[in-house]
């Protein structure tokens, strides 16, 4: 009976010796089943990212779903619709920006919206709509190369582009069309 359990001892010392050492795993292997390059590298649901200036808000993003992919450039792409609110000094809210997709790249500091974009000025109760608008960080400029149409209560203009600041109070439009009522006190360039 020693004799017995000391075999059976043994057998189960050399099966689980032969388990541990057949568990090993080869990663190179793994990493060809299991990687795929065009999967996002992060992915958030109800996302929302504050740009701040010497510890003051000046840009908040929020958006449905997001996936950020790592390589030369960090991009995160919004899908599912976003929204982003522009800051003035005193930290209220000046501008609204709604779009259904967009691209943020972290590593250029800009953000492109497309798809239904609108920006929407509170004071000025104004609207730009278009297709595709760019935003850029460094100088909080808002373009877009694309056509656009701005409504308020004095009228409706369209153009091919637009240039403004991220507050929307004022824009130059490129190759402007439409009727407008103009104020005495409107500057031109």
């Amino acid at each position: 009976m020693v004799q017995t359990t000391k075999i059976g001892l043994i057998t189960l010392l050399g099966l689980f010796l032969a388990g541990i050492t057949s568990c090993e795993n080869d990663l190179d292997a793994i990493e060809r089943i299991s990687f795929d390059a065009y999967s996002p590298d992060e992915t958030t649901k109800n996302l929302k990212m504050i740009y701040a200036d010497e510890g003051y808000a000046r840009v908040e993003i929020f958006a449905a779903l997001a996936e950020t992919y790592r390589g030369k450039e960090e991009i995160t792409k919004i899908k599912d619709s976003l929204k982003v609110h522009f800051f003035n000094e005193k930290g209220e809210i000046v501008s609204k920006l709604t779009a259904l997709y967009g691209e943020i790249n972290n590593t250029k500091g800009t953000l492109m919206v497309k798809d239904s974009v609108r920006l929407y000025n509170y004071e000025k109760k104004q609207t730009l709509e278009t297709e595709a608008l760019f935003w850029n960080q460094k100088d909080s400029m808002i373009y877009s190369k694309s056509a656009v149409k701005v409504r308020s209560p004095k009228g409706t203009l369209f153009g091919e582009g637009i240039r403004t600041k991220q507050d929307f109070s004022k824009y130059e439009l490129i190759k402007p069309v439409g009727k407008f009522q103009l104020d005495n006190e409107l500057e031109f360039k």
